[in-house]
This record gives structure tokens, sequence and C-alpha cells, in this order.
């Protein structure tokens, strides 16, 4: 079959010599039809990709915006049936080689993760044999069929259910589009997954992303071995993640603040589903900046997990500012030989940037640091070697004295 092209600008083909996944609008010169003749591309069509003087370099989706084009190979123009149904049958490949697939104190994962899968736009987190797909380009949703038919045929076990979740990750243009629905199977909500035995009540119709935030699962097990007879803070907690792994670690006792109170209820029923009350664990709906200004309690052990501060190269100042503010009042307020859990899942904020902004803040406060540890996103979300923009998390273990 044969598709519209997308013509490069001369000297715009070197990234994707180097396999980027990525086309940038300044690098397009004009689309075509098979004919060659000029033509306008459709959003979310499959496109072939070619250099200025016409070699063949790869295909992807197109879609009006700052990426134009969303690579998924870099080989001829495949069979999308076999490549969907090959890539995802890849990727539980991997999940098994990791352990995820058969542990039965661990049920929630990430299955795809977009360019570390080489499925470009596409996430999809499995919770106890439930599995939620978030497009993230109109493309993926366009192929929402293959990528249905994919998961079942590549599943160990039939999927319990298979939902699709994209209205918040699409954008205003596509609004129009049909909105999340199951595609498999229906279940009723909240179901109880675990992660290392922990179990965190998961709605992925009323939940923020897909229901979790499985990307910390490995940095919460870390915390877990600093929690134990401890007083623990845990900020922009959501639904208790690092809460519920500190409680059950044997923390002295832990605080969860959130300014969403909708993101406190939700902790609250996760901690009361892994048995623990009011003396234990206490939640708190404010605003974090202004609470770590003046703490109720000498923390030993403080998490700090914000939400993305910088989504675009031009908010990366501002957000520089915001992650220094936050961690020079914590850095400055903990005990002496307290622990910090500091994170950023700003892609536009790298690890040695952070890593510079963490010790600003501890001059700032007047107090010396020492890194115990360096944090990121675990093995079910990995990173193409050709696309470093997928390390987004970032993290550091300190130690205040």
């Amino acid at each position: 079959m044969e598709y519209n092209k997308i013509v490069l600008k001369p000297g715009k083909d070197k990234s994707i010599l180097r396999k980027h996944p990525w086309i940038f609008s300044g690098a397009v010169k004009r689309a075509e039809n098979p004919d060659g003749e000029e033509v306008t591309l459709t959003d979310g069509e499959f496109v072939e990709v070619k250099a200025n003087k016409g070699r063949h370099l790869g295909y992807g989706h197109y879609q009006d915006g700052n990426i134009s084009v969303r690579l998924l190979g870099f080989d001829e123009t495949p069979d999308k049936s076999i490549l969907y149904r090959t890539r995802i049958l890849n990727a539980f490949k991997l999940r098994r080689s990791l352990g995820l697939l058969e542990d039965k104190e661990t049920n929630i994962y990430r299955l795809v993760h977009a360019e570390g899968d080489n499925l470009p736009g596409l996430i999809i987190d499995a919770y106890d044999n439930n599995y939620v797909v978030q497009c993230h380009s109109i493309g993926m949703y366009l192929d929402i069929d293959f990528i249905n038919s994919a998961i079942l045929n590549a599943a160990p076990i039939e999927p319990t259910s298979i939902y699709l979740k994209s209205s918040s990750t699409l954008g205003k243009n596509y609004q129009d589009y049909s909105g999340d629905r199951y595609l498999h199977g229906e279940v009723e909500l909240p179901i109880v997954a675990l992660e290392y035995g922990n179990k965190f009540n998961i709605d992925w119709i009323n939940g923020q992303k897909t229901g979790f935030f499985i990307d910390q699962r490995e940095n919460r097990k870390s915390l877990a071995r600093y929690s134990a007879g401890k007083k623990v803070l845990n900020t922009f907690c959501y639904s208790g993640g690092f809460s519920i792994f500190a409680l059950n670690a044997e923390a002295e006792f832990v605080h969860s603040l959130d300014s969403s109170k909708q993101a406190i209820e939700l902790t609250n029923q996760n901690v009361s589903l892994n048995g623990y009350n009011s003396k234990k664990h206490k939640s708190f709906a404010e605003d974090a900046m202004a609470f770590i200004k003046d703490l109720p309690e000498e923390y030993d052990v403080i998490v700090l997990d914000p939400p993305a501060f910088a989504k675009h190269k031009s908010a990366r100042h501002n957000a520089i500012q915001g992650y220094k503010r936050l961690n020079a009042h914590a850095i400055r307020q903990i005990k002496p030989g307290g622990i910090i859990f500091t994170f950023s899942c700003s892609q536009v904020v790298d690890k040695a940037l952070f890593t510079h902004t963490v010790i600003s803040a501890a001059i700032a406060a007047e107090r010396e640091v020492k890194i115990l540890e360096q944090l990121h996103q675990p093995a079910d979300h990995p990173i193409s070697a050709f696309h470093p923009e997928g390390e987004y998390l970032k993290g550091l273990v300190i130690q205040v004295l």
C-alpha cells in the first residue's frame, strides 16, 4: 500500500539517520501524494518520510503541530496489524524478563512506554490483568483497533478488561472524537491492585493519568528502607503511594500533603485499605510550598514529588526557581541527619540541571547535604537510546546535616 509522503528540507534528515523518532515542523519541506503532487495532510494519517532528494527514511503518524511526524520505523512501510502485534508482543516479553508478569506481590506495571517500546504516542498500563490505553497522538487513537487486537493476541491470559482513556491527552482539537470507553470487558471500579504487597485502590476512569503513578514504584520501595521508626512527610501525595510504603515499613507516623481534597480522599482510602488509622497517619489538604515553610513537626524523612513544573523549554527558568524554593524550604526545615527524596518529572529539566538546582537550594538554606542515591524511572519505562527525551523522571536521595 502506498501512502502520502512528507519530504524534508535539505540537511534535515540527520537526526532521522541517527534513529531519532520525531520530525519537527521546521524540517518539513512539503507533503505530496504517491504521484508527487503536493497535498494537504490529515491529522493522524500514516505517512512515508523521504529526504529532500527522495531517499526513504521511515514511516509514522502525521499531526499538525511542533512534532509533525512520530516515526514508527525506518524500514519499508509495514503492514500495520503485524507492526502492532509484533511491538506489543515484544513489550510483553520485556516485562516478563523483568519478572512483572507472574509477580504475585506486584500486578501494577507499564506495558508500553511510547518511544521506549518503539510506539511513539502510546502508553499502556496494566492493573491486575486490566489494561488502560492512553493515546498521546491522534494517529495512535485512529489505530486503536489494531492496538486492541494486538493486546488480546499477545497477553499471556485473556485480559479482564481493556479501557481506552485518551480524552485528556489528545488535546482540545480532537474533542469531537468518541470518548473514553471499554474496548474489551468491563469491571466495577475501584479495583484493588498490588505493588510489592502494598494495596491500592485503582480507578482509571476518574483517577489521574491511567489511575496511578506507576513510574515511582522502585523509588517507593527505596523509601521503605529509610522509613522504619521515622516521622515521614509525603508532599504532593496524590493517592498516597509513598505514604503506604512508609506505613508498611513501620514508620512511627506518616503525614500526607496535597492541595487537592480529592487526592487526600484517595490517600485516606488507601491508608484505610492497608489497615491504618489516625494514630499512624494524618492528611493535610494544603499548599505544599506554604506548608513546608513552617513545618508542624521535626520530620526525619520528607518526600518532594511535585507535578511537572515545566512542560516546555519556555517555562524552564521558572520551573528551576520553583524546584529551588521547594527544596530550600525542605532542607532548611528538616532535622539534622534527615533524609529528603526529591524529584522532577519535567522532561526539559535534565539530571545535571536538577542536581545543580538541589545543590543551589542547599547553599541558599545554608545546610550541608550529601547525595546518597540517584533515582530514575523503572525498567518498565524504558528509554530508547536514540530518544534521550524519554528519560523524564529524575530524583535524589539526600541527607541534610
